[in-house]
């Protein structure tokens, strides 16, 4: 398993993802994702979802 991933919405860059305690922390790369920002995500997948649903509009809570 990877310590690194790149998350993208579409074929936009979103943030990496690296591995932390606890799963994995979000680095956003763009300010559009600053919300995410620091979050701890159980996997790649989690924070991909969470970023989708930030650029949908839906609210971030799980």
């Amino acid at each position: 398993m990877s310590d690194t991933y790149i998350i993208e919405v579409g074929s936009q860059p979103a943030g990496i993802i690296v591995r932390a305690p606890g799963g994995y922390q979000f680095f956003a790369a763009s300010h559009r994702f600053n919300q995410l920002e620091g979050q701890i995500f159980r996997n790649a997948r989690e924070a991909e979802r969470a970023a989708n649903r930030l650029v949908s509009g839906m609210t971030l809570a799980a």
